[in-house]
């Protein structure tokens, strides 16, 4: 599991496991999903990196879920 967005947003996700991938920009997000490793089922996703991945590459494999 993982998670992509704002750092300030993420950072509290790590303590329970969850592998933070700082994206301060649409240019960051889309760098952290391409760099996603291949064990990686659910993405969480701020609202922001959400937006930017909206028509970015697609990983069938990967569930995403889109903090509210």
């Amino acid at each position: 599991m993982a998670i992509i967005g704002d750092p300030v947003l993420i950072r509290g996700w790590a303590l329970a496991g969850v592998l933070p991938l700082p994206a301060a920009d649409a240019a960051a997000a889309r760098a952290a999903w391409a760099a996603l490793p291949a064990d990686v089922g659910l993405v969480v996703l701020t609202p922001h990196a959400a937006a930017a991945l909206e028509r970015g590459p697609d990983r069938p494999a990967v569930l995403r879920a889109v903090l509210p």
